[in-house]
């Protein structure tokens, strides 16, 4: 198959997010390619679906609507015929966007006037009952997610959170209706379309209630959420007869080279995932602080670094503690502290290659981003899960580098060691 015959066409508000997505399709037999931000041409590869990683989640929303209508048409141009707009499982975002105007627009360009919003993942502990968010047993807003830099979640009730940032009229697809079937969820639809509604979050505790959403929207344009709503969509392609029973979607190339971990994130996982490796392993922690009197930080830790990345992976790492976040955020600016770590992690992870590091994990989707940038990873092809909602990957690339993209809330606390495990080729 073509690029051209792709089936599914995604925009993702981040580069964890994205690969995220392209994990759960991969699992659902669809061969999966990664872009990263829109390319100007895409290597000739088999693809079912295509994922565009922005870097759009806490841009102004004006500009994260004009980047999302920008893929979405160069999807339209790749034959994808069902589009997906995919954010975080905790729903990250303000009262200011970006994830009601964003969907708004896209509704919009495609013409059509109605979507679900859900970002249900029960496997990672995200559920939706009667339009609340929970993260395990704890409502969003006493998640820890209350104290995220840049998207603090003040409020567990998504249909409040999507209404403020979205003048058209917002519902909720409530959990009796979900629990009842696909063709009560239809029938439910067909309701709110005709009361005007244009987005309803969509209640989820379980995988077959996003089997249920997934079938039940086959027809729906356009589908928003985080990844576990994607969980029933390759079936209904392959109901219609447009997707093989069965493919081995996961499949990667072996890539040699040495190791390295890269954490930006402050999240309570990842904070636990550094702490593990500190116990052990080599780690090096970069200070935003110094970063700003412009000391050599970057120089610092790859000077770390050549002590020991010929023998064993190191581990560079800004992450924090909400205290420690909060006082360098109050020092220097919330958006100028996150813009020093990113690009120092970014420089890092550029003299990481320059000594032939070929396998990288990194943690944190804004850290995530700018890696990326930084090393030119222009397409990634999804390769077998390391933990849920993280896959690994390979770039589409001559002599291809392998990475695990991390969003810094996932993964068990020996997340690092297993992807690193993985990249190597062993079984998850």
């Amino acid at each position: 198959m073509s690029q051209a015959q792709a089936l599914l066409g995604c925009i993702a508000d981040d580069f964890t997010g994205a690969t995220d997505l392209a994990n759960m399709l991969v699992r659902g037999g669809m061969r999966t390619v990664q872009t990263i931000g829109i390319p100007k041409q895409l290597p000739a590869v088999a693809a079912d679906a295509l994922v565009v990683a922005l870097k759009s989640r806490t841009i102004a929303a004006a500009d994260a609507v004009e980047q999302s209508l920008a893929a979405l048409r160069w999807l339209q141009q790749q034959g994808c015929t069902q589009f997906f707009f995919k954010y975080c499982s905790t729903f990250d975002s303000t009262d200011a966007g970006n994830i009601g105007q964003v969907t708004e627009a896209l509704l919009h360009e495609l013409g059509v006037d109605f979507t679900i919003a859900c970002p249900a993942f029960p496997e990672n502990g995200r559920t939706i009952y009667r339009g609340y968010l929970f993260v395990g047993d704890a409502l969003l807003n006493e998640s820890g997610m209350e104290h995220h830099p840049l998207t603090p979640m003040g409020d567990a009730n998504l249909v409040r959170v999507l209404q403020r940032q979205t003048s058209t009229k917002v519902d909720l697809l409530r959990y009796d209706v979900v629990a009842s079937g696909v063709a009560a969820v239809e029938q439910r639809i067909m309701v709110l379309r005709s009361d005007g509604v244009r987005m309803a979050i969509a209640d989820a505790v379980s995988d077959q209630d996003l089997r249920v959403l997934g079938e039940a929207c086959a027809e729906l344009k356009l589908i928003t959420g985080g990844s576990g709503i994607a969980l029933g969509l390759p079936q209904n392609f392959r109901r219609a007869g447009l997707l093989p029973a069965a493919v081995d979607a996961a499949c990667l190339p072996q890539v040699n080279g040495l190791a390295a971990v890269l954490a930006g994130s402050a999240s309570k996982a990842t904070n636990a995932q550094v702490a593990e490796w500190k116990a052990t392993r080599p780690a090096y922690r970069i200070d935003p602080l110094a970063l700003a009197r412009g000391e050599p930080v970057v120089q610092q830790a790859l000077a770390f670094a050549d002590q020991y990345i010929q023998q064993e992976p190191v581990l560079i790492y800004a992450t924090a503690t909400p205290e420690e976040v909060k006082s360098a955020q109050s020092a220097l600016g919330v958006a100028a502290a996150g813009h020093l770590v990113e690009q120092a992690l970014a420089a890092i992870a550029c003299g990481l290659q320059q000594r032939g590091v070929r396998r990288f994990v990194v943690a944190g989707g804004e850290t995530s981003g700018a890696v990326v940038q930084a090393l030119d990873v222009r397409a990634l092809r999804i390769g077998p899960q390391i933990d849920p909602g993280v896959p690994a990957t390979t770039t589409l690339d001559a002599q291809p580098l392998a990475l695990a993209l991390k969003s810094g809330n996932f993964g068990a606390t020996d997340f690092f060691a297993k992807a690193l495990r993985v990249l190597e080729g062993a079984p998850a």
